[in-house]
């Protein structure tokens, strides 16, 4: 599987948003990306509610 075309700067912020190695990062299938990245804009979604 081909690294990720993503820039170096996006790869760390993920990295450090999701609590993953950047190298898992970039080597991380898309699809699974996206879905960790929804799981992560729901969980501050509903963090943000009052």
């Amino acid at each position: 599987m081909q690294p990720l075309k993503i820039s170096l700067e996006t790869a760390q912020k993920l990295a450090k948003a999701l609590g993953v190695p950047i190298e898992q990062v970039m080597h991380m299938p898309p699809h699974i990306l996206m879905k960790k990245l929804l799981e992560l804009e729901k969980k501050e979604t509903e963090h943000d509610k009052p």
